[in-house]
C-alpha cells in the first residue's frame, strides 16, 4: 500500500498551484463582490490545457482519471478560488462523463476536442424546482419529431447557464407512470446558449460564489437534433447514474481544499494576532479546535485518495465516495467557522476572506445530493437496513 502521490500527480499538483498563484484572495474577493464570472481564470486554466483532464487523449484530453481530477479540484479550492473557482472548472469531471462513455463517436468528435482546448463551456440541465432529489419526476418533456426532440420545461440551479456553449440536459420522453419509476428519462448534449429565443435564463441571487453563476433556465420549443442523445433513448438517468461517485468524490476534494485554505488562514492570524500581550495562538482555546478540523480534513484526503483509486480502478466507490462526500463537507464547514470565530470580528470583514470560504463551502452539505440522502444510502446500502424513503 503507498500512500504517496506519483511523479505525475505531484507535478499536476504543482502546476495549479503555481497557476492559482496568479489569481490570489484578491481577485476571488472582487469577482465575488462584484457579481463578475471569473473568465481570467477560466481562460489561464484552458490555456494550460487542464479543461481536457479526464478526456482521453484521442480526442485531444490528457486521459487522466478521477484521482488526478480530485487533486485539480483540490488545489483550486485551497488557491482560495474556494468553490467558485472549482465550479467554473468542474465540468470536465462530470458533465462530460456521460459524453466520454456512450456518446457516438460522431458526437464525441464533434464535442470533445472543443471542451478540452477550453472552447466550449459546459452546463448542466438536471435539477428542477418540482423534483429536486427525486429525479423521477423531473417534467421537462422531450418529443420526438421526426429528426428532432423538441424540449419544453424548466431547470433550476443550472451554473454557468450565462456563459455556456452546451448543456447537458436530462428530459423525459415517456410518462413516468408508463415506464418503470427512472425510465423514460433520456440525456442530450446539445448546443445551447442564453440568446436563443427558445431559452430563458434568469440568475438566482445566492448567498456565495458570486463569481460563477446560478440559473433557472426555461426551454419553449427547444429543439435538440437527434444525433445529439447520448445514448439510447430511455436510459438517460442510468448514464448518469454511473458517474454520480465520480462527482461525490470531486465535491470532496473540493470541500477538503476549502478547509484547508480556511485552517491556514486562521493560523496565520492566531500567530499574528496579539491579545493579553501574547499571541492568540498560544492560547489552547485557539490551538485545539484548529488542531482538531486539520486532523479530520487529513483523514478526509485519505479517504478521497481511496475513494478515487477504487473508481479509477473500475471497483465499487459507492460506500466510500458518499462517506467522504458526508465527511468532508461538514468537516470542511467546522473549519471555516472555527477560522470565523479565530479571526474575531475581522472574521466577518471581506477582507480577511474566511467569510468568504464559509458561505461558499456550505453548497457541499447540499448538492449534488444532500447529507440526509448520502446517510441513507450508506444505511441501506452499506448497512443492509430498511429503505427509509
Amino acid at each position: 500500500m503507498d500512500f504517496a502521490l506519483s511523479d505525475e500527480q505531484r507535478l499536476i499538483r504543482n502546476e495549479i498551484q503555481t497557476l492559482c498563484d496568479q489569481f490570489g484572495d484578491e481577485y476571488w474577493r472582487e469577482k465575488d463582490a462584484n457579481h463578475e464570472f471569473a473568465w481570467e481564470f477560466y481562460e489561464a486554466f484552458a490555456e494550460g490545457g487542464w479543461c481536457g483532464i479526464t478526456i482521453p487523449e484521442a480526442y485531444g484530453g490528457q486521459g487522466y482519471g478521477v484521482q488526478e481530477a480530485s487533486i485539480v479540484q483540490q488545489e483550486i479550492a485551497r488557491s482560495g478560488a474556494a468553490m467558485a473557482g472549482t465550479s467554473i472548472t468542474s465540468h470536465h469531471v462530470f458533465s462530460a462523463a456521460p459524453l466520454v462513455e456512450y456518446g457516438s463517436e460522431d458526437h464525441k468528435e464533434r464535442y470533445l476536442p472543443r471542451i478540452a482546448d477550453g472552447d466550449v463551456m459546459v452546463c448542466t440541465g438536471v435539477t428542477e424546482p418540482n423534483a429536486g432529489t427525486d429525479t423521477s419526476r423531473i417534467e421537462t418533456v422531450a418529443e420526438r419529431n421526426g429528426d428532432e426532440y423538441v424540449v419544453n420545461g424548466q431547470k433550476i440551479w443550472t451554473s454557468k447557464a450565462q456563459e455556456a456553449d452546451v448543456i447537458m440536459l436530462l428530459t423525459r420522453t415517456q410518462p413516468r407512470e408508463a415506464s418503470e419509476r427512472f425510465g423514460g428519462l433520456t440525456l442530450f448534449f446539445t448546443e445551447f446558449n442564453e440568446e436563443m429565443d427558445s431559452v430563458d435564463v434568469s440568475e438566482i441571487p445566492k448567498a456565495g460564489r458570486g463569481a460563477a453563476d446560478s440559473n433557472e433556465v426555461w426551454f419553449e420549443d427547444f429543439r435538440v437534433p437527434v444525433e445529439d442523445r447520448i445514448g439510447e433513448e430511455g436510459e438517460g438517468f442510468k448514464y448518469l447514474l454511473s458517474f454520480a461517485n465520480s462527482e461525490r468524490i470531486s465535491i470532496a476534494a473540493n470541500a477538503v481544499g476549502i478547509g484547508q485554505a480556511a485552517l491556514e488562514k486562521a493560523a496565520s492570524y492566531a500567530r499574528e494576532r496579539e491579545v493579553f500581550d501574547a499571541a492568540i495562538g498560544s492560547y489552547q482555546a485557539i490551538q485545539h479546535p484548529l488542531a482538531e478540523s486539520w486532523s479530520k480534513l487529513a483523514q478526509d484526503e485519505l479517504m478521497i485518495r481511496k475513494a478515487a483509486w477504487l473508481y479509477d480502478e473500475g471497483k465499487n466507490a459507492g460506500p466510500e465516495a458518499n462517506a467522504v462526500k458526508l465527511r468532508s463537507s461538514e468537516d470542511a464547514i467546522e473549519a471555516c467557522e472555527r477560522a470565523v470565530r479565530v479571526h474575531g470580528g475581522m472574521g466577518y470583514a471581506r477582507e480577511y476572506d474566511v467569510e468568504r470560504y464559509w458561505r461558499e463551502v456550505m453548497i457541499n452539505v447540499i448538492a449534488p445530493i444532500s447529507n440526509e440522502m448520502v446517510k441513507n444510502y450508506i444505511a441501506q446500502h452499506v448497512l443492509d437496513l430498511p429503505r427509509s424513503y
